[in-house]
């Protein structure tokens, strides 16, 4: 008979916990979409420059330690570093989830009962010896472990132990993310503020050669070939350059300051050779197959493992409907004098006990939970694809630029060339009375444009050699 109520009461617990695992909730599903085009602009080379170490992809020794100094200090890496400490310490605690957790206990205290209660007159009607009795105010010492675990039958603990894994190497390729980041915005940095030190000397050039003209002009003044507003005219332009070269300056000092920012020091001068900026060549890059992005970037990486954890914390969330199995056990001695209390195994106490609990009722909490998780899956499947489609799209739209201000620079080149020789064609038709001082103040006004334009030009050339060596994965490794 007392079998037969133990079979009755399994089934009952089977059926229930059937129940309540069949009525899940429906929850929409989406599988990733990993496809990319078969190549960039139809090439099909399999060589990708984000191969390439950064030291080995910037030779300009001054940048070189710029990024190494930038690697050991910048603030928001060494945050992300602790990211990853936070990530790796979670996954000891889900790991430990695993294994029974065991705690120890010693104690005491007194127990005095009532005496027209249950155990009072039991006490009272039980003939004992005199001196035998059980003390009217009776003392409690015990000490001894107790183990409880939950068994993994749904894979809920072990699940959540993988999705902490997932979490981890995560955020180790988001700090590789912050690691490409951070080259690629120092190396722009350091080519800006070259970039602004070169056209600071253009300037400085070109306020030496408009105040010559402004002198040439008070002379044709005096002599009556000009009026007094061509001399202030060009009295006005050079006081214009000058204030461009105080524009540059402070340039220079945000560039500068900028710098150290990301190297995680205050300000200070920036090491650099001023002189090789107009003979920089921009190295030849080489992209590789679109594919290649999906194991070179990071941020597609992390997207990519934040998804397979999200996915894990799904199933965690499932397992939550179904009923979880507990064991618990407890060992230890217990006496109500300590005299006693190490005496085996009349002061010895033990127990074991195994529980099975599941939701019945009211699972508002648990089906909210469930579908929270597979909303946040969805979110990250779609944050995976996002990553995918973008860096596709910087790669390529970084090609193209770096071909278009190829064809730029040429032309640029060539209108800097002929603007020079229009200077002094200017002055010299000035001179003999053929050209206007209106000419002679546009044309050097256009070199001086055409000039910076071409510096400008040149470091937006560099800056896409270092924006496509990121947006392949480059610097990382």
């Amino acid at each position: 008979m007392f079998k037969k109520n133990i079979y009755k009461g399994l089934g009952l617990m089977l059926i229930c916990a059937a129940y309540t695992a069949c009525k899940l909730p429906e929850v929409a599903q989406r599988t990733e979409n990993k496809s990319v085009p078969a190549a960039f602009s139809g090439t099909q080379d399999t060589v990708s420059t984000a191969n390439i170490q950064w030291r080995k992809f910037f030779t300009d020794p001054n940048l070189v330690n710029l990024i190494d100094t930038a690697l050991k200090n910048n603030q928001e890496l060494n945050i992300t570093l602790q990211d990853i400490e936070i990530a790796k310490n979670e996954i000891k605690a889900k790991k430990g989830e695993l294994l029974p957790s065991v705690t120890y206990g010693v104690g005491a205290g007194l127990d005095k009962v009532g005496r027209y209660t249950s155990s009072g007159a039991g006490d009272a009607s039980t003939e004992i010896t005199p001196g035998k009795e059980v003390p009217e105010v009776l003392p409690d010492y015990r000490f001894g472990l107790q183990a409880n675990w939950e068994v993994d039958i749904w894979h809920k603990l072990r699940n959540a132990k993988k999705g902490a894994i997932s979490n981890y190497l995560a955020t180790v390729e988001g700090k590789n993310f912050v690691v490409t980041n951070l080259i690629a915005e120092v190396a722009n940095s350091y080519y800006e503020l070259l970039a602004e030190d070169n056209q600071l000397d253009i300037v400085k050039k070109n306020i030496a050669l408009q105040s010559n003209a402004l002198e040439l002009m008070k002379i044709q003044k005096q002599a009556t070939r000009v009026t007094e507003l061509a001399v202030r005219k060009f009295e006005a332009e050079v006081l214009s350059s000058k204030s461009l070269e105080f524009d540059i300056q402070q340039n220079i000092t945000e560039t500068e300051n900028k710098i150290n920012f990301l190297l995680g020091r205050f300000p200070q001068p920036i090491v650099r050779d001023k002189s090789s900026f107009t003979n920089l060549v921009p190295p030849t890059v080489q992209s590789g197959l679109p594919s290649q992005l999906l194991a070179n970037r990071p941020d597609i990486k992390q997207a990519e493992l934040e998804l397979a954890a999200a996915k894990l914390d799904v199933k965690v969330a499932k397992a939550q409907f179904y009923p979880s199995l507990g064991i618990s056990a407890a060992i230890g001695y217990q006496a109500f004098n300590p005299s006693y209390l190490l005496r085996t195994p009349e002061s010895l106490i033990y127990s074991l006990a195994g529980d099975l609990a599941g939701p019945l009722i009211n699972r508002n909490a648990i089906k909210a939970e469930y579908l929270t998780a597979n909303a946040k899956q969805l979110q990250a499947v779609f944050e995976y694809e996002k990553a995918i489609l973008n860096g596709y799209i910087e790669v390529a739209n970084q090609m193209s630029k770096i071909s278009n201000l190829q064809k730029s620079y040429d032309l640029k080149s060539k209108q800097v060339a002929a603007l020079a020789q229009s200077i002094d064609i200017s002055n010299d038709l000035f001179k003999s009375a053929r050209a206007d001082y209106f000419e002679v103040l546009m044309t050097q006004r256009d070199a001086l444009q055409s000039k910076l334009e071409l510096i400008e030009t040149k470091k937006q050339q560099l800056n896409a050699v270092v924006d496509i060596y990121h947006a392949l994965g480059g610097g990382w490794n």
